[in-house]
């Protein structure tokens, strides 16, 4: 099949050409020669790539396309689907890591003979990496010639790719795109969080070398066990299983002898591995599912600690992940806080705890993983061991303020002392969260062994383990013997001491200085008395005419790869500082760094807000749902700029709306065409307005900290009535 049977949509010819959307729909109308809709809908039509391509380069609007676009764009418009392209590709790619002298070789015929020469060497090459082809739910299978057919230009481009940023890289990438265009389809498990959960299991005297995930999703926890000599995963949806599984194959390589086995299909109702006692199992698993097999697996072998009810499927898989390790194995789980104190789950909880299965609840962050408004808990687990003595006593952790320093961050955007949010998914310190769990838990693990018990026996202390300049709180041991009554609620909440109102009545009295001088600062801030006057008439221009004429550019935020802080939407409407934090891992992408004298606006939710950037804030990458406007300093001032863009009236007409949601087009916003010189005069003015706002959203801040420290140390006690 040709090449030009590849499609894009409109979202596509944005992402080529580096504008928004509105600039593609907007080319449709003003261009009788735009090229016109192949397939696709009347609302989300597809054009065809190549012809794309040439418009764009004849108009002047394209010089070169990026080789990463078109591979994406070809993938995303493959025939057969993105996902069968995406397994094609990443066949194609382990081949040419594993063979490269016979990939060489494939791709000097022609585009017919390669499609026949590739599928007999995949076959060849699937076999030795994944077992027979007859092997029951092996996850990859090798495509045929027919099917590789319409994939050769997308190959070819791939291995082209792949030779800029390497093998596993390139595949990261697409498979990073293809999730994130499709984000309700997949449940992604964070690396911060599969990280901590591999390290859980690593400890002790006996590393995990054989792991097991048995609802392996997209791969991330057995991506993040490190030196495994064999990984073994399921996975129910077919089409995920095969790109989880070559994702494995491409992270473990070939060379160090790790075994990799992945098989689809429905672990509780059809487990691939019924013999394997693995050293640590990792599991994300599905939660509240209903269908999860009640009725045919009654008497299944591996409910050893009770019958789960329908309710309870988390605990079918914990018991599951409990039968497939050898004695002594560890099981890392993430479970829903429900799990921890639903009374249809408290037998097999009960029992857990009195045979010493269960060792550590540990209660994470909300925004840890999805859904991210909930904080989940992970359970740690060890398979009893005969011979010894069941655990006396069971850890529990709470990390819920492992992401608050000691000393509240200050925004520099907003003034000193403004504090900025801490918790939630973009803002979570994982480097305080593994520190704070992981010394809680070898701590644990060491009284464990000296105590040659099958479990943790600690002597009842509380464990801290968090991070320097972190909240203390407390990790600690509970006797089981307390744990086992008519509830036996797991809770990590409900078992350790409640946090210090406000760091303690020195921090109140600390809040309150803060408080009075920011409430004096308001005061001299406070805006002087105006002049009423009647309306001025200004000839206007927007931010639009200004882009085009070159007194500004506009940018948009939302992607991007490396150690940059994030400004998020909330940091904008906040005014506080960057709290966001770009993948590390992920697909290399360029991120919008903000400069000193940007003006970020909001695009969605219909609030009148601009930010100045200043220099402390400067080098963040620009967030999602963000629009950045970098004006001239020798035609704009920012602060004249960001004043204007603010008008209650200024936002109305440039706003447009969709179903419940207000957008904003920035290109829409009017200003005064003014004389830079008069432009200082109204942006000094602004800028004032600012710090007295700044200074009123901090005296907020600090009054309601202030009242909630006062009732919580009232109620406790550690602040007396006087």
């Amino acid at each position: 099949m040709p090449e030009n049977s590849t499609e894009v949509t409109a979202a596509g010819i944005a992402r080529l050409a580096g504008v928004g959307r509105a600039a593609v729909s907007n080319w449709r109308r003003r261009h009788a020669d735009f090229p016109k809709p192949v397939g696709g809908t009347e609302t989300s039509p597809s054009f065809a790539l190549h012809e794309v391509e040439q418009w764009l380069r004849d108009q002047g609007k394209l010089a070169e396309i990026p080789l990463r676009e078109r591979v994406w764009q070809q993938l995303a418009g493959h025939p057969a689907g993105p996902v069968p392209a995406l397994v094609h590709t990443g066949c194609a790619l382990l081949l040419l890591r594993d063979g490269p002298t016979a990939w060489r070789e494939i791709v000097a015929v022609s585009d017919e003979a390669m499609a026949g020469v590739l599928s007999l060497a995949l076959d060849d090459l699937l076999a030795a990496r994944f077992g027979p082809a007859a092997e029951p739910g092996r996850a990859v299978r090798a495509p045929g010639r027919a099917e590789l057919l319409p994939s050769v230009p997308l190959l070819r481009g791939a291995a082209e790719l792949a030779a800029q940023n390497g093998v596993q890289d390139t595949f990261e990438f697409l498979l990073g795109r293809q999730l994130d265009a499709n984000p309700r389809q997949y449940t992604l498990t964070p690396p911060g969080l599969a990280a901590l959960m591999a390290a859980l299991a690593e400890t002790g005297k006996q590393p995990a070398r054989t792991v097991l995930d048995p609802a392996a999703g997209t791969g991330a926890l057995l991506r993040a066990v490190g030196r495994p000599t064999a990984l073994y995963a399921q996975e129910t949806d077919p089409d995920l299983a095969a790109l989880t599984a070559l994702r494995l194959a491409l992270h473990t390589g070939s060379a160090n002898g790790c075994t990799l086995a992945l098989r689809t299909g429905d672990t509780l109702r059809a487990d691939a591995f019924p013999q394997l006692a693995a050293d640590a199992v990792l599991c994300h698993p599905p939660f509240n599912e209903r269908n999860w097999g009640h009725d045919e697996l009654a008497y299944d072998p591996r409910w050893e600690y009770g019958f789960p009810a329908r309710t309870e499927s988390e605990l079918a898989w914990v018991q599951h992940a409990l039968a497939r390790l050898r004695e002594g194995g560890t099981a890392v789980l993430l479970m829903p806080p429900a799990a921890a104190s639903r009374r249809s789950g408290r037998r097999i909880r009960a029992d857990l705890l009195r045979r010493g299965a269960l060792r550590a609840v540990i209660a994470l962050p909300a925004g840890a993983a999805p859904p991210y408004g909930i904080p989940l808990h992970l359970w740690v687990l060890r398979k009893p061991v005969g011979g010894l003595r069941p655990a006396p006593e069971l850890l529990f952790v709470d990390t819920a303020t492992a992401t608050a320093t000691a000393e509240p961050a200050e925004s520099p955007a907003a003034g000193p002392g403004v504090t900025a949010p801490s918790g939630g998914r973009d803002r979570l310190d994982w480097q305080a969260v593994h520190s704070a769990v992981l010394a809680a838990w070898r701590s644990f693990e060491g009284e464990a062994e000296s105590e040659g018990v099958g479990a943790g026996a600690g002597t009842g202390e509380d464990r801290t383990g968090r991070a320097a300049g972190t909240r203390p709180r407390a990790g600690r041991t509970v006797p089981v013997i307390e744990l086992l009554d008519d509830d036996v609620d797991l809770a990590p909440a409900r078992h350790l001491p409640p946090p210090a109102a406000v760091g303690g009545p020195a921090e109140l009295i600390r809040v309150r200085e803060r408080l009075t001088e920011t409430l004096g600062l308001t005061g001299t801030l406070t805006p002087p008395a105006v002049t009423p006057s009647g309306p001025a008439h200004w000839p206007l221009t927007t931010v639009g005419e200004l882009a085009r004429a070159g007194a500004l550019q506009l940018r948009t935020g939302g992607s991007g790869t490396g150690p940059a802080p994030v400004l998020t939407e909330h940091d904008v409407l906040g005014s506080t500082a960057p709290s966001g934090s770009l993948p590390v891992d992920g697909p290399p992408e360029e991120p919008v760094l903000v400069e000193t004298g940007d003006v970020v606006l909001p695009v969605l939710g219909g609030g009148a807000v601009a930010r100045v950037i200043d220099a402390a804030t400067a080098g963040a990458a620009l967030g999602r749902n963000l629009q950045l406007l970098r004006p001239d300093p020798a035609a704009l001032d920012p602060w004249f700029l960001a004043g204007f863009l603010r008008g209650t009236a200024n936002h109305r007409q440039a706003s447009s709306y969709a179903s419940t949601a207000t957008r904003l087009d920035a290109r829409r916003l009017q200003l005064p065409r003014l004389p830079l010189a008069e432009q200082r005069r109204y942006g000094e003015r602004f800028r004032a307005l600012a710090a007295f706002e700044d200074a009123l959203r901090l005296a907020g801040r600090l009054g309601g900290q202030l009242v909630q420290g006062m009732y919580d140390g009232l109620a406790d006690g550690t602040v007396p009535p006087k």
